[in-house]
């Protein structure tokens, strides 16, 4: 076994040009392979080729049939993980007025069921080591739900009921499970163009995103922590 082999794992569902990006870096700084998940190919192959020991395994977490297909890729290369960082979801917007029935059951897909079915995915491997990272990446919307926030605050809801149920039913096996809120808008180049006139203060870090992910999964057990916050310094809350 190479030093690489006996490296540890880390897998990013739902890895893209933000805080997939930064947090996959952040963990393969700190020596871990690093495994990124999501359903544009393309777009992860050239996100793994920028990324030390990472490798791209496409997923559709709506799929249960994708997810299955992707965690035997990912039992195979890299390896099970000792820490899941679920980043998958469903940023649709509108109000109750333009949410169609369908997009509302999508959005509870990606950020609900699809954590669901990777936890139970990875929860074997994380059992028989006796140890286990599970980091879910939330939003504001998981605690309260805007006008044109229909779909996306009740799959954010969900979500957060459904972590603090997986960290109440895991924590007492050494499976410490986290919930994430980001409270205020990434930096990416999407966002600059949606918002030119902000000042960079205004904006999330993914880079500083991804310490914190980085820190909370590596929290000793005698002090974890279950919710942390996120949010700029100037950020009204």
């Amino acid at each position: 076994m190479s030093a690489d082999d006996a490296a540890p794992v880390c897998a990013v569902v739902g890895a893209g040009p933000g805080n997939g990006r930064a947090i996959a870096t952040r963990f393969a700084d700190g020596g871990y392979r690093v495994a990124l998940l999501a359903r544009d190919t393309t777009r992860l192959d050239g996100l793994a080729a920028d990324i030390e020991n990472a490798v791209a395994i496409g997923c559709d977490v709506t799929s249960a049939d994708s997810i299955a297909a992707a965690h035997r890729h990912l039992r195979s290369d890299p390896g099970d993980p000792e820490v899941l960082v679920y980043n998958a979801g469903s940023g649709l917007f509108g109000s109750v007025d333009e949410v169609q029935p369908e997009a509302f059951e999508q959005a509870w897909r990606t950020n609900a069921a699809g954590l669901l079915a990777w936890t139970q995915a990875v929860l074997p491997a994380m059992r028989a080591r006796g140890s286990g990272r599970i980091v879910i990446m939330g939003a504001t919307a998981a605690r309260r739900g805007g006008a044109a926030f229909t779909a996306f605050a009740s799959a954010k809801h969900a979500q957060y009921g459904l972590a603090q149920s997986l960290a109440r039913k895991l924590g007492p096996e050494n499976i410490h499970v986290s919930y994430i809120v980001i409270d205020g808008v990434i930096d990416l180049e999407r966002t600059r163009r949606m918002l030119p006139d902000k000042p960079d203060d205004f904006f999330l870090s993914a880079d500083d995103i991804a310490e914190a992910v980085y820190h909370v999964a590596h929290q000793p057990r005698s002090a974890r922590s279950f919710e942390i916050d996120l949010r700029p310094f100037g950020e009204r809350w």
